[in-house]
């Protein structure tokens, strides 16, 4: 059906990677706050939308949540990369 590719990034004490390093920003507290604050706002309107029919009708099984829990996920994902990528950015343009 789908398949997905994972990269895996080791990072030593050698590594080429700046110190800023995807992993590093993506825990950084403002963007941490960003993520969460949009994943419940978006993943909340998904989520009606998606499962408010169900929820209604308290037919929740182990599968649904799941579902539904990958409905907060995406946007906290997204909105994750999307705010380390714009740091990059910025970093970047900055003399």
């Amino acid at each position: 059906m789908f398949s997905f590719n994972i990269a895996i990034v080791m990072i030593s004490s050698d590594s080429p990677l700046p110190v800023s390093s995807t992993f590093a920003l993506s825990l950084r507290g403002d963007v941490v706050r960003r993520s969460v604050r949009f994943a419940l706002i978006v993943g909340t309107i998904l989520m009606l939308i998606n499962h408010g029919h169900a929820l209604l009708a308290l037919e929740i099984d182990k599968a649904r949540v799941g579902r539904i829990l990958l409905t907060y996920a995406v946007p906290y994902v997204v909105t994750t990369l999307a705010s380390v990528q714009a740091i990059r950015r910025e970093e970047v343009q900055s003399p």
